[in-house]
């Protein structure tokens, strides 16, 4: 183990805290994370994780997403500039503007945007979820906010309902374009291609396996091939490579990834223990509204 390493296992048991890592950050950080995983579960690991303190490493959003759910928590996210450039397409008026011209239409929240926006929503979805959460709901329409490719995905999973969509999208997964699947289909024809849903719909026709990067890392442990390419953040290699060492992954596109996602490193874990930053707080009224929405969506589960 590395001196920065030690250090900050030391850091973690002084202050009783717990490293939380998205499956998109750096190796580096994903190496001395206590849990490694997609949104969803990392929303349930802060929402019954026992400890004083969390160090979110990921992006803006995830860390309130976790200081909603854990109130009473120090919340830290060590790189106060990684935010989202999805959450940033909408805004809560936005969100009352759609509610007034569709009224009673219910409003499912992807979980990456800003607590306001999701204050202003009926329920939260993941990429993991959101089938479900659209299918629980009353009647035959339903607003999806902020990603319009996730919706695009969740519609035709459901052809009963109606979806009201935002558009809004993840610029690191809408560089994805179909030619770069016929290609790498051409080049590699004995590989499952695995996209996540926020790719574009012409991206997504074209995969032989669609799902959030936990359900993309369980499909690879679970699938008798050997090669597969990889139509999400970069990120994910390194579990799909530490539980599956004697499997092939390529990369479908080498845009696929995400500047906010690679701020984070060891010696920002490191700076946020030492030095309690950078701390996340919410409005306890907007929190309040949005921890309905988040609890919702983890009972549902």
């Amino acid at each position: 183990m590395t001196e920065l390493k030690e250090e900050i296992e030391n850091l973690k048991r002084k202050r009783n805290a717990l490293i939380l890592a998205h499956n998109y950050q750096l190796d580096e950080v994903q190496e001395v994370a206590d849990y490694v995983g997609d949104s969803f579960y990392l929303s349930k690991v802060a929402a019954k994780i026992e400890s004083d303190g969390i160090v979110f490493c990921g992006v803006r959003f995830m860390a309130e997403t976790a200081k909603i759910l854990s109130p009473d928590k120090v919340v830290l996210l060590p790189e106060i500039d990684a935010g989202c450039p999805l959450a940033d397409t909408i805004t809560a008026e936005n969100v009352r503007e759609l509610k007034s011209r569709h009224p009673g239409v219910p409003v499912v929240c992807y979980v990456n945007s800003s607590v306001e926006v999701k204050a202003e929503s009926d329920i939260c979805c993941t990429s993991a979820n959101a089938v479900k959460v659209v299918a629980s709901l009353p009647g035959s329409k339903v607003i999806f906010i902020p990603d319009e490719n996730l919706g695009d995905y969740v519609a035709k999973q459901l052809p009963d309902k109606e979806l009201i969509l935002w558009q809004g999208c993840c610029v690191t997964h809408a560089k994805v374009k179909a030619e770069n699947v016929t290609q790498v289909r051409q080049r590699y024809p004995e590989a499952k291609i695995l996209i996540h849903p926020e790719c574009i719909p012409a991206v997504v026709k074209l995969a032989d396996f669609v799902g959030s990067t936990s359900e993309i890392i369980r499909y690879v442990e679970n699938s008798p091939a050997e090669v597969f390419v990889i139509g999400t953040e970069v990120g994910v290699l390194c579990k799909l490579r530490t539980v599956c060492p004697e499997k092939q992954f390529i990369l479908l596109h080498s845009g696929l990834v995400c500047p906010n996602m690679k701020k984070t490193r060891q010696q920002s874990i490191y700076d946020a223990l030492l030095n309690n930053r950078y701390e996340i707080n919410v409005d306890e009224t907007v929190a309040e509204k949005a921890r309905h929405t988040l609890t919702l969506m983890l009972e549902l589960a």
